[in-house]
């Protein structure tokens, strides 16, 4: 299930991580540690929400 970032619309997919934050592909969004922000606007995880395809 990817994630959509609220305020900015970037989506987290799990296949892809976020390498320059630290987190490799492959990583579950619920295993992301709290303290991770979004890459591109830095909300906090708590603003992301799932994606509806």
């Amino acid at each position: 299930m990817q994630w959509i970032c609220e305020p900015c619309g970037f989506i987290y997919d799990p296949e892809e991580g976020d390498p320059d934050g630290g987190i490799p592909p492959g990583t579950a969004f619920e295993d992301i540690p709290d303290g991770w922000c979004c890459p591109v606007c830095g909300a906090a995880k708590s603003d992301f929400v799932p994606l509806d395809d």
